[in-house]
């Protein structure tokens, strides 16, 4: 399916933010991640942790030493065993700036806290992710290649896996702003290049109340996106709308801070697995 002619709307240009593409290819393997997060401590088992800690120095150097193995071994096995797997060993990632954020360093220093090894604690083995700040699926900016046309690149390069479309805040923007191709033409086209492969579409969501990227029309995209689940057996939608806070915003309403992108990498992963599952038994067609 071709989609008509691009050509970079006038309401791209205030969220243009950042533009810089960002392929990554490799293997899911990801051993400095892991060792990372086993170094870590779990937020949610703070208290119990401080606790224990504080026990082990009481006992001098060598209680200590076995509180760190232990906290190595349970976080090492939680890993392991995590009941979050995908199905989909290749994943072909393809995002606007919001999306540039999650696998930049500058946004998110952890490596493991990062979109790339999200997906690869759930599982993934492959992954590609083409992210451009002011990106939609029909309009480019200069020296910008649209979504329709990065994803219809990879597959008549041979791409044949899962897709995860992170795209819609900017074609809400531009059809509000009088583009001629519709919210449900813009998804037909993306998903006619995955062509029955899985797609999982991550929704849209603003603070704006109004302009361009306003609350109703990202809100328009979002319904959209709804809509076509109808026609596509293979689409699931991950509803990052209902999970945003407001304290994860950066003051544009769009984009997110430190936390917000941290966040929102990790959901994104976590919404794939639950969307198409290692047993293959997913819950519906919208996850959370």
């Amino acid at each position: 399916m071709d989609i008509p002619p691009r050509g970079a709307a006038n309401a791209l240009r205030p969220f243009r933010r950042r533009a810089v593409a960002v392929v990554a290819l490799g293997s899911a393997a990801a051993a400095g991640a892991i060792a990372a997060l086993a170094a870590a401590t779990p937020r949610e088992a703070g208290g119990a942790a401080r606790v224990q800690a504080h026990r082990a120095q009481a006992e001098g150097p060598a209680g200590v030493q076995a509180h760190r193995a232990r906290a190595t071994v349970r976080l090492t096995s939680g890993l392991r065993h995590s009941p979050l797997r995908t199905s989909c060993r290749s994943v072909a990632h393809i995002g606007d700036s919001t999306s540039v954020d999650l696998v930049s360093a500058a946004d998110i220093p952890a490596p493991a806290q990062r979109l790339r090894a999200r997906y690869a604690q759930m599982g993934v083995r492959q992954v590609r992710i083409d992210a451009s700040g002011g990106r939609s699926i029909v309009e480019a900016l200069p020296g910008q290649v649209n979504g329709y046309d990065v994803a219809r690149a990879w597959r008549q390069a041979g791409y044949r896996g899962c897709w995860v479309f992170a795209l819609g805040t900017n074609d809400a923007a531009n059809v509000a702003a009088g583009s001629r191709v519709s919210l449900n033409a813009r998804i037909g086209a993306m998903m006619a290049v995955a062509h029955g492969a899985p797609v999982m579409w991550v929704n849209t969501v603003s603070r704006l109340t109004g302009g361009y990227w306003s609350i109703a029309n990202e809100r328009a995209w979002d319904h959209a996106l709804v809509s076509a689940l109808r026609t596509y057996p293979n689409m699931r939608i991950f509803n990052w709308a209902a999970q945003a806070r407001s304290g994860w915003f950066l003051p544009d309403g769009i984009h997110y801070n430190r936390v917000g992108c941290q966040m929102r990498a990790e959901a994104i992963a976590k919404a794939l697995a639950r969307a198409f599952p290692m047993n293959g038994r997913g819950k519906g067609q919208i996850v959370s």
